[in-house]
């Protein structure tokens, strides 16, 4: 019997660092990958998609290889084995090792599973037995997972969570639920706030909850639904797309800069800066082109409501997305000082899988509301 899996719950990257995984999903459960595969085997198979469950990490710990492909392969990949689930280890084994990775001891583990810690050591090293590999690292006060331990867990992390996502959805568990977006206070200010009456006039039943943070914030089954986050769309074991595009760009007041000859980012070490409070863009941004030299004039971290106005007040160059201050510079308000390529965004970032209701209509609504106020240009 030959099985296709839709590419709609592919899977992340195995290109380059830990092994990921793929969307374990109800209906896909049964999708594998042999271990002996190679590239040869891939191309033969294209264009067909394929969702990888976390049993093909188990399969590839078995065979102690490394898999190498990029997500555009596996989009490109059919592959027509069969699960044979009595090579698979006890799902009560795997739980206890998801809670044991998931808590960080055996007794939380066990309050989590309603059973004794002894309980959940036994299943875990009988699960290490199951697979010939050790997942934890037993030599110190506590433990700790091996290399092969934080893969599976991993693996059985997303697993897990999309199951319990499709019970939530197919059960209704998570109807009321509020939709969680997480972005940045710059993008909240600037472009979702002002537009979101629009969204809230089209669906008035969808309670919104707006975490505005410039940090990023873990995505995980029963928190984050929608991330809105700057950069070039690269955070393993999620799926990005980009909103619209927009480079960072470095910018001051005319009267700042008046009669100065700036011609490379470490002139303006001579001069005040600006940045938003608890992030380091600024210095990142200098130190990635090799200047090093303190400030001068000293740094003022403010909140990101008070950074445009201390920018148009001419108090510091700071760093910001172009499409906030377009308008001050061909007003004449700013000067462009430096501009990085365009090759930067702002990106929607979810889960891999099916989304929630809520969240599937929001991410409608941004595409829609990107493509009447921005472009990528």
């Amino acid at each position: 019997m030959r099985l296709k899996i839709c590419a709609a719950a592919c899977v992340e990257t195995f290109c380059g660092g830990p092994v990921g995984a793929a969307v374990m999903t109800l209906t896909g459960l049964g999708a594998m990958l042999e271990a002996g595969c190679g590239s040869e085997s891939i191309g033969e198979y294209s264009k067909h998609c394929v969702s990888l469950s976390c049993a093909v990490v188990l399969r590839l710990i078995w065979c102690k290889r490394s898999f190498h492909a990029t997500l555009e392969i596996f989009r490109l990949v059919r592959y027509t084995n069969i699960m044979d689930w009595q090579t698979l280890p006890p799902l009560t084994a795997l739980r206890a090792f998801a809670a044991l990775a998931e808590t960080g001891g055996t007794a939380a583990a066990g309050a989590r599973l309603n059973v004794s810690h002894a309980a959940v050591s036994q299943q875990v090293k009988q699960l290490e037995s199951h697979l010939g590999v050790a997942l934890v690292d037993r030599t110190g006060r506590q433990l700790r997972l091996t290399a092969e331990g934080r893969d599976l867990a991993d693996a059985l992390s997303l697993g897990f969570g999309a199951i319990a996502r499709a019970v939530d959805t197919l059960t209704g568990a998570d109807a009321d639920r509020p939709l969680q977006v997480s972005t940045t206070p710059g993008f909240a200010a600037q472009w979702l706030m002002p537009c979101l009456s629009a969204f809230r006039e089209a669906h008035p039943q969808i309670d919104i909850m707006i975490d505005a943070t410039p940090k990023v914030v873990t995505l995980e089954p029963g928190g984050i639904d929608v991330a809105l986050r700057y950069g070039a769309g690269h955070w393993p074991g999620l799926e990005a797309e980009l909103l619209f595009c927009s480079p960072l760009v470095a910018v001051a007041a005319p009267k700042l800069v008046a009669g100065m000859q700036i011609t490379s980012p470490a002139d303006l070490v001579r001069l005040p800066w600006l940045q938003e409070t608890g992030t380091t863009e600024s210095s990142d941004w200098l130190r990635q082109r090799g200047v090093t030299e303190a400030r001068a004039a000293g740094l003022v971290q403010v909140p990101v409501n008070l950074l445009l106005d201390g920018l148009r007040n001419g108090q510091g160059v700071a760093l910001t997305v172009r499409e906030w201050v377009k308008h001050d510079i061909a007003a004449g308000r700013l000067v462009l000082l430096f501009e990085d390529p365009d090759e930067t965004g702002y990106y929607i970032v979810t889960r891999p899988g099916v989304l929630r209701a809520p969240a599937k209509a929001f991410v409608t609504w941004l595409r829609r509301q990107a493509r009447q106020t921005v472009s990528c240009e």
